[in-house]
């Protein structure tokens, strides 16, 4: 649920003091509750091939995708859009949208929802679950509590793993989700995944 009491003071997050999730390749910047639910923000960045989650989509919040640099290849409901450098995307609630970086190129990418939904404890699940410290059902089994509904999506199956099964319903989407890259134990963050990001901090 989001906070409707609106903050009394400006809200100011610096680049070095935004917490990292080095597995995920992700920095929080604000949560529903600390925007009166307004907004939740943080900034994403996938090393050349690498995916986010899975087809999925929210009922209550747009999601808007900024791309500070790089490319992101994004399913956005029945198509398959690339946005680049200085590119504006925004995903309204309902329409299921999965997003991964190209085989040729980083992304760097704010994204913010608004309004604001439960995001610092989802990602710091996933956190968890790429350190190997978490089940991904868990994913599943809050699925309501951070307004994040996984579905199947044939089309972006095909264009990311040529895979041409029909729609998945039951046990073969939840073993399909299951087996999603983002999901895996990962030992290591991706390389450079947060160093591009600290030095544009340094330059700014």
């Amino acid at each position: 649920m989001t906070e409707t009491n609106m903050p009394e003071r400006a809200l100011l997050v610096r680049h070095d003091e935004a917490e990292r999730l080095d597995t995920m390749g992700v920095r929080l910047y604000a949560d529903h509750t600390t925007t009166g639910g307004t907004m939740s923000a943080n900034r994403t960045f996938l090393a050349p091939g690498v995916e986010g989650p899975p087809p999925h989509y929210h009922t209550t919040s747009a999601e808007l995708f900024y791309v500070l640099d790089g490319k992101l290849r994004v399913l956005a409901g029945e198509e398959i859009v690339t946005v680049g450098d200085g590119d504006f995307l925004l995903i309204p609630p309902h329409m299921v949208h999965a997003w991964a970086a190209p085989a040729d190129s980083s992304a760097d990418v704010l994204i913010v929802f608004t309004p604001g939904i439960e995001r610092f404890e989802y990602f710091r699940l996933g956190e968890r679950i790429r350190r190997g410290e978490a089940s991904p059902t868990e994913i599943l089994d809050t699925q309501e509590r951070f307004d994040n509904y996984f579905t199947d999506s044939q089309i972006w199956r095909h264009a990311q793993h040529h895979d041409n099964r029909p729609h998945l319903e039951g046990s073969q989407q939840r073993a399909q989700f299951l087996s999603s890259a983002v999901l895996q134990p990962q030992a290591n963050p991706p390389a450079g995944a947060l160093d591009e990001g600290a030095e544009d901090g340094e330059k700014s």
